[in-house]
């Protein structure tokens, strides 16, 4: 039952909701920095590694929509408590698997279980916190779903300077369970009442659609833009969602309300969330590459330096005050500037530019901060009471195909870039040439081999070619978004609410603006 002041404990509720939101972000890029151990200990290939990292991501952004839908119809809590036990158990499974072949598929089976948590995490926040207080709220949960992203590569750091591999899995398992205990003993039930049932095509629909996009995301990186495999999957992945568009707008029983998108709050909100996590996971993508192979930090230096972008725990908690002194509107085009300009100052980065990088990683955490909890909040004020888990999964899909949007992108241009940026590599003989030209990694690995003058020169041109690719991708990100500053200029509406406006009665700023659309 919702409490019209709040549930009492809604503050020890929020901060269970954050500790699930950390123990998502940190799985996003925790793995990334014991590729070489796994390989090592299970002998996977290069493309088994990089579906150890891929297998999250695809089945966390396939699912999200058809999560949401499922803690509207059988219960928030319960859907939280599922994915937090599923997580807890997935992990244990991954940290000791013993082929490549079973880490993936429990990295798959911890997507799935992340996905199961995440929408229910926004639709609480919304049951038990009073309208006035919802924004407050949903900055800090902005800030606890960011802030797990940078965390990983430290704790990573920290964790395989003492422990194996396995050990960036084991500490999931008591955060799950401290997580799980506090849902089961503070957090009330709640759903949809009146659900109409599941819309089961919708559901099928959605999840195939968005894990074929997804899947063509991130192997574009490594197929390549224009092959057939990346071709097929995007343009099957539209036509699934194409399908589920009019699927919904036709069945008496959507899982989502397409029309909701018409509404300028809602789809000026997706796209600014999608705009912002492009931002964010292209630049740690590459900076963490930065941090790591070019000023050759070991790896719990390199997480030390991410957390500058811990500016975003300062913006979080601002957001909605800037909401209510300067609109909607303003709030999130500041928020999304700032994240352009810290953009901008990481493209300007030289081979040895440590403090510019920490500057430009704190002026994009802030902007972020700013502009993410006010674009959530914009979709959660629009979302029906009955559709609050679908609604809030539009968000978490915004942040998921916008970050996978990200990487895919900056890792496609920053391999295309260094090659051309290396001539070098095709004086050295076949297989070495090869190793230079895959990453920078590969090229510090020889350059340590090679040895003397040669090695060492061959290392300054790879770095440098790094960086000049580097500079650009990151350039693609500040105008991706600078352009979502702009749209959002134009979409957004001045105020958080307006209630004429989205079809609630005069006077009566608590109701759900989405009732009319949806029928209920």
């Amino acid at each position: 039952m919702k409490h019209p002041a709040g549930h009492p404990d809604r503050w020890k509720i929020l901060a269970i909701l954050c500790l699930s939101l950390v123990l998502i972000g940190l799985d996003t890029l925790i793995l990334n920095l014991a590729l070489p151990s796994i390989q090592t200990d299970l002998g996977a290939s290069s493309s088994q590694l990089q579906w150890t990292v891929d297998s999250y991501a695809l089945a966390f952004g396939g699912l999200l929509l058809m999560a949401g839908g499922l803690s509207d119809r059988f219960g928030r809590r319960r859907l939280l408590a599922l994915g937090l036990t599923a997580f807890a158990l997935t992990s244990l499974g991954a940290a000791f698997a013993s082929s490549p072949e079973l880490l993936i598929t429990f990295r798959a089976l911890m997507g799935i279980s992340a996905a199961l948590m995440m929408p229910a995490t926004l639709a609480i926040i919304k049951d038990v916190f009073p309208l006035e207080e919802q924004g407050k709220a949903i900055g800090i949960w902005s800030g606890a779903a960011a802030v797990g992203v940078p965390l990983g590569p430290l704790v990573s750091g920290l964790l395989l300077e003492h422990f194996w591999w396995g050990s960036l899995f084991l500490i999931n398992v008591p955060l799950a369970a401290v997580a799980l205990f506090g849902a089961a003993k503070l957090i009330p039930e709640s759903r949809a009442e009146n659900h109409p049932g599941l819309d089961l095509v919708g559901a099928l629909l959605s999840v195939a659609g968005l894990v074929a996009i997804v899947y063509g995301l991130v192997e574009a990186p490594h197929n390549g833009w224009t092959d057939p495999v990346t071709l097929a999957s995007l343009t099957l992945g539209l036509a699934l969602m194409a399908a589920f568009v009019a699927w919904e707008r036709h069945t008496p029983k959507p899982m989502i309300t397409i029309g909701l998108f018409l509404n300028s709050r809602y789809g000026g909100g997706a796209l600014a969330i999608a705009c912002t996590s492009f931002g964010l996971y292209s630049g740690l993508y590459l900076l963490t590459q930065y941090l790591q192979s070019v000023l050759e930090l070991d790896p719990l230096g390199a997480g030390l330096r991410m957390l500058a972008i811990g500016t975003m725990m300062i913006g979080a908690p601002l957001s909605p005050r800037l909401v209510e002194r300067l609109g909607l509107k303003v709030t999130v085009v500041v928020g999304l500037v700032l994240c352009a300009a810290g953009l901008g100052v990481l493209a300007g980065l030289g081979v040895d530019d440590q403090t510019q990088a920490l500057v430009g990683l704190a002026v994009f955490g802030l902007g972020m901060g700013i502009a993410l909890p006010a674009a959530v909040d914009a979709i959660l004020v629009v979302s029906a009471a009955r559709q609050a888990g679908a609604g809030s999964a539009v968000a978490d899909v915004g942040m998921q195909v916008g970050g996978a949007l990200g990487i895919a992108v900056s890792g496609s241009l920053i391999v295309t870039l260094y090659r051309s940026e290396l001539p070098a590599a095709d004086q050295l003989p076949g297989g070495v040439g090869d190793t230079v030209r895959e990453s920078l990694a590969g090229a510090t690995a020889v350059a340590e081999q090679t040895g003397g003058a040669t090695g060492q020169r061959l290392l300054e041109t790879a770095q440098q070619a790094f960086v000049s690719g580097f500079a650009a991708t990151l350039t693609v990100a500040a105008a991706v978004a600078a352009i979502g500053a702009v749209v959002s200029a134009f979409v957004l509406p001045r105020t958080r609410l307006d209630p004429e406006a989205d079809g609630s009665e005069p006077g009566d700023p608590h109701r759900e603006t989405a009732d009319t659309a949806t029928g209920s």
